[in-house]
């Protein structure tokens, strides 16, 4: 075995008990990068020599027997939307090809703090908005399981990356699916914590009232380490919250199961509705009940979900004028101020984005704030009252993450709307704010399924715990 396809928790008991150095298991990594990443496009910045840099560091704490956290000499990938101070952050945006960060994002700051190791930065749908990293401003990331097809988006290149073994995990963001989605197509692990669960300062924003920072890894236990590591209360960001205590975590014995009837919905693809119903039938005798329930507002989340986040992002996304930071002007043909904002922002925001923002801007427009985007939030309310209500009968909910397995490079990219069915299953668990991690539930077709498990808010740990048990069922199975 390469050392680059360890787990985390095994790296780690293999560093403590010095049987491989974080320099080798570093190279391991930048071997892997360079062998591959050529054909795969999972990174946009390789950081080698600041990387081999850090590994020595925790070398040398471990020759002095002095005690090191779970993640040190462990390395890492970071989506290029998560600033780390000094190096790019472009959001894969030409927009801010340019730019530096000045400061570290709070998760950054968190794990620099355990001594990670940091490879690079990975690619991802420009300003997060997409659902196959074709939208990147600079590359497409392919899938490992078959490079003509996509990895998933927005966080497609750090689920590639771990995939690919070119990393041991990786930080996503997740605005309607972006941890979850890329994980399921990959067939990795990807958790989006409660919204407020992990800080979002240094996080460059799509949605505010959405996005959060969360782990892929190749296992659950390694998704929980990273979690452990960067959730909590940050004053820089007054959204995130100190984690209450978790209600008592049951045995699976006891645990009841939800499965939303309008998760299997027409369009689905028959193979990946086959493979999770299998999943679900493979654990029902090991716990305490499965049984449908109703989401009776799912069908209205998709269309609340684009509305509200394109609001958001309309607003978010007015800083990039050409006047403060990143590119400006390209061509350098602005008359005035007003061709100047025009102009940048013309040639330098990709198709989806500008889409996402006149979406946003009408919505939120004198004479339709009330009918599009005031209604939108009403919804979204509902929606997070049909979790309530389940989450009073039932633990957890499964469900699948994704309506299709991983489709060609290329597939959906004339279809908007048909880029936008692939967050079906995930968004409104964005929109009522939950915690939901993606776990392989196999193959179908020679491509990996992912089967979500959705827990009340802030019951992360019940659902590390859950699904540490479906996956060692499935696996022994």
């Amino acid at each position: 075995m390469e050392l680059s396809q360890l787990t985390i928790k095994a790296a780690r008991e293999k560093l403590l008990a010095r049987e491989i150095s974080a320099l080798e298991l570093t190279q391991s990594c930048l071997e892997k990068i360079a062998a591959s990443d050529k054909e795969i496009g999972a990174f946009l910045d390789v950081f080698e020599e600041q990387a081999l840099s850090q590994a020595k560091q925790v070398d040398d704490k471990i020759k002095a027997k002095e005690r090191i956290g779970p993640l040190a000499g462990i390395p890492l990938a970071i989506k290029d939307n998560i600033l780390i101070e000094g190096e790019q952050c472009t959001a894969a945006s030409q927009i801010l090809a340019n730019y530096r960060a000045s400061y570290d994002a709070t998760v950054i700051r968190k794990l620099k703090k355990e001594e990670t190791v940091f490879l690079g930065k990975t690619n991802l749908d420009e300003f997060a908005m997409g659902s196959s990293t074709e939208n990147s401003g600079f590359q497409t990331t392919r899938n490992p399981n078959d490079t003509s097809r996509v990895a998933g988006g927005s966080s497609g290149g750090s689920a590639a990356a771990v995939k690919a073994d070119q990393c041991l995990g990786a930080l996503g963001s997740d605005t309607g699916g972006s941890i979850r989605q890329p994980a399921s197509l990959c067939g990795v692990v990807g958790m989006k914590p409660s919204y407020g669960a992990v800080s979002r300062h240094g996080l460059i924003a799509f949605a505010s009232s959405f996005d959060q920072i969360g782990p892929l890894a190749k296992t659950v236990a390694d998704a929980e380490i990273i979690f452990e590591a960067i959730k909590g209360k940050d004053s820089n960001d007054a959204t995130s919250l100190t984690i209450p205590q978790e209600k008592k975590i049951k045995k699976p014995s006891e645990i009841r199961i939800g499965v939303p009837k309008e998760y299997f919905v027409e369009g689905m693809e028959k193979a990946v509705e086959k493979n999770v119903k299998q999943f679900i039938h493979k654990v029902e005798g090991s716990l305490a009940s499965i049984e449908e329930i109703s989401l009776p507002h799912t069908k209205y989340a998709l269309a609340s979900y684009v509305l509200i986040s394109a609001s958001e992002a309309s607003a978010n996304l007015a800083r990039y004028d050409g006047t403060r930071y990143g590119l400006s002007d390209p061509k350098n043909e602005a008359l005035t101020l007003k061709d100047l904002y025009f102009k940048t922002r013309g040639e330098c925001f990709g198709e989806e984005v500008k889409r996402r923002i006149m979406i946003g801007s009408y919505a939120l427009s004198s004479g339709y704030y009330d009918a599009y985007y005031l209604k939108a939030q009403k919804v979204r309310t509902l929606i997070r009252q049909d979790f309530e209500k389940a989450f009073q009968q039932v633990d957890f909910i499964l469900a699948p993450t994704s309506p299709f397995l991983a489709f060609k490079i290329g597939e959906k990219t004339d279809n908007a709307l048909s880029m936008y069915l692939a967050d079906i299953f995930t968004v409104s668990i964005n929109l009522a704010g939950l915690p939901s991690l993606s776990m392989p539930a196999g193959r179908a077709n020679g491509l990996p399924v992912g089967i979500q498990i959705i827990g009340d808010r802030f019951q992360e740990k019940g659902i590390f715990k859950l699904a540490s048990f479906l996956e060692q069922l499935t696996t022994d199975k």
